[in-house]
């Protein structure tokens, strides 16, 4: 089975449980809380991915770090997580949660590519009009890309808008090879 299979199936019972429990919010800004220290921290990441060291080390450094900034749940599910041999798919699991929570409350990441910085009535519209398509709460998310030159590149979920000049200009480019080709 794949890791972000497992990692799904951990981060569904994860979130289960802390809706039972009714602590989803604290536990989902304690999940972020986590993937941020592994984003900035690869070497943690690096050491819950190395079969060398024993699982009793990695709770340990686990407890060391997030004891008095994570919930107990969620140390306690660490736990079992790593005392089961998957220490390796804790963060793919933290990710995986956020992309559940995220499905669950209709949460939409929607990211937009410009040659220059949108201004606030432009990101207004953005938004607005992702809400309107996908009827969910819209996380935007801004990227500039120079290379652009103009217009933009908005990707939500598996589907992608290009109205980038860059993209134009390739396409024209394939345009007049095949037409020289032909001719």
């Amino acid at each position: 089975m794949s890791e972000v299979k497992v990692a799904s199936r951990y981060a569904k019972s994860l979130i289960d449980l802390a809706q039972e429990q009714n602590v989803l919010e604290s536990v989902r800004s304690d999940i972020e809380q986590f993937i941020d220290t592994c984003r900035v921290n690869p070497k943690l990441r690096a050491v819950l991915k190395n079969p060398i060291i024993g699982s009793e080390k990695k709770v340990s450094i686990l407890e060391t770090i997030f004891a008095d900034r994570l919930d107990a749940l969620i140390l306690s599910f660490f736990k079992i997580v790593v005392m089961k041999g998957r220490a390796s798919i804790l963060y793919v699991t933290a990710k995986e949660f956020i992309n559940e929570y995220n499905h669950r409350k209709n949460i939409v990441k929607a990211v937009i590519t410009s040659a220059i910085a949108l201004n606030g009535d432009n990101q207004k519209k953005v938004k607005h009009t992702v809400t309107e398509a996908t009827k969910g709460e819209v996380i935007l998310i801004e990227k500039v890309d120079p290379k652009l030159i103009g217009g933009f590149i908005l990707k939500v979920g598996d589907k992608q808008i290009d109205t980038s000049i860059a993209s134009q200009i390739q396409k024209l480019k394939k345009k007049f090879a095949q037409k020289a080709v032909v001719a």
